[in-house]
This record gives structure tokens, C-alpha cells and sequence, in this order.
């Protein structure tokens, strides 16, 4: 649909990358309205990308805590290094591909729980513990079983993910407004454990699980999510 999509001119590949990222969020948005059955809604001028893609996805006007939580969140997932997606990307576009092609080649990436999808394990590990008084017990049974713990540890980050701290206090703050405040005691509960246990640290997806739930954000839509502020870093 872009004539210019094989046009790899400056000039060209900022438009290309201005009109991505500001598609994305509406077609991820448009994917949750249609299957719930609704309208699909259209952004608002006056309303920044974040506010935007809350307003696009619930059909209600976020409040500040929540437009500014999704805004921290979009940008501490914005861009990190050379893993799997802009690994995958840029070799594609090392072909001469054009900009379209490297960023359905990063989204493929996500389909694997290995690069997207972690914190989705992780909202799905909170909902099956249920209380922190269940914490030590599923833990000690994961330790035994060997079970993989998403959302602690990183490959680049040996002492600390330090976009960890941002998304915990965002996630103390929001389960608390929305009702949800088992969800951060459990997560926190099961932080101190794994560090003190593995010595292994919260990576950026382990609190973003809550974030995300707290905002009424459908889990399967975590990933999206992922994508929608990634493109950034992608383009």
C-alpha cells in the first residue's frame, strides 16, 4: 500500500517510521475492540500516543496514573540491545527489504515464550498462586520440578534489571488505585524468594505483569503491547 516503500531515503524511512508506530497501537487497539464485539474507535488529536491507545483500547478517557503508567511502561520497552526481534529485523533489512518486512520479521520473533510472552507467564503464575501465603509453596514445588521462573534474570543486566524499580513502584501505585494490591504482595513475596534463593533479580516483564493487569489490559494483549512500544527501537 506505500509506493514508497522501496524508497530508502532518509526523508522516506522517518515517514515510514513516523506512520508504523503510530499504526500499530491502533490496529493492536482495533484487535481487542473487534473481538469484544465493539466499535472500533478512532485516536484523538489531543491526546498523547499513550492516552491514546488506553482511550482506543477501553473506549474511556484514562486518568492521568493510568495514561502516565502505560506512557513509563512504552518507554522502558522501547528499545534494548541486539536480541531476538532486532536481531531478526535487521538482518532483514540487511537484504535491502524494505521497513515493512523488518518489522513483521521482529513481530514473529515475539510468537516465541522465549522473547515475547513473559510476562504474560508471569500474570498467569500470579493468578495460580492466588495468595502470598501460597508463595512458598509453589516456588519450593517449581525448585524441585525445575520449573522456569519468567520474568527474573537478563542475559545483558548480571546485577539488576534497572528498569525493574520503575515498573514495581508503577505497579505498587496502580494495584493499590484499582483494588488489585494481592497481586503486587504476591509479586513482591516471590521477588524476595528468587533473589534470595537464586540470586537472580527482576527483569523489566516481571512487574509489568501486574502494570498491565491493574490497567485491565487483557493478558494476551501483553505482548502486543511489547510490540507497539518496541517498534520504536525497530524502525
Amino acid at each position: 500500500y506505500d509506493p514508497d516503500a522501496y524508497n530508502m531515503s532518509p526523508e522516506a524511512n522517518l515517514r515510514k517510521a513516523l506512520n508504523i508506530q503510530a499504526k500499530i497501537s491502533t490496529v493492536v487497539a482495533a484487535i481487542q475492540r473487534v473481538r469484544e464485539g465493539k466499535e472500533i474507535l478512532s485516536p484523538k488529536s489531543e491526546f498523547t500516543f499513550a492516552e491514546n491507545f488506553l482511550y482506543m483500547l477501553t473506549g474511556e478517557v484514562p486518568d492521568e496514573i493510568a495514561s502516565k503508567s502505560i506512557d513509563t511502561a512504552l518507554i522502558l520497552h522501547a528499545d534494548h540491545e541486539l536480541n531476538a526481534s532486532t536481531f531478526a529485523s535487521r538482518v532483514t533489512v540487511g537484504t535491502l527489504a524494505n521497513m515493512y518486512a523488518g518489522i513483521v520479521s521482529a513481530i514473529g520473533t515475539l510468537s516465541g515464550p522465549l522473547h515475547g510472552g513473559a510476562n504474560e507467564a508471569v500474570m498467569e503464575m500470579l493468578e495460580e498462586i492466588g495468595e502470598v501465603e501460597n508463595v512458598e509453596a509453589y516456588l519450593s514445588e517449581a525448585f524441585s520440578s525445575k520449573k522456569k521462573i519468567m520474568g527474573f534474570g537478563h542475559r545483558v543486566y548480571k546485577t539488576g534489571d534497572p528498569r525493574a524499580k520503575f515498573l514495581k513502584s508503577m505497579s505498587k501505585s496502580l494495584t493499590t488505585l484499582k483494588g488489585k494490591k494481592k497481586m503486587y504482595e504476591i509479586s513482591v513475596k516471590i521477588d524476595e524468594i528468587i533473589t534470595r534463593e537464586k540470586g537472580l533479580l527482576p527483569n523489566v516483564d516481571f512487574y509489568s505483569a501486574s502494570t498491565y493487569d491493574s490497567l485491565g489490559i487483557a493478558r494476551d494483549l501483553f505482548t502486543p503491547i511489547f510490540a507497539v512500544s518496541r517498534t520504536s527501537g525497530w524502525t
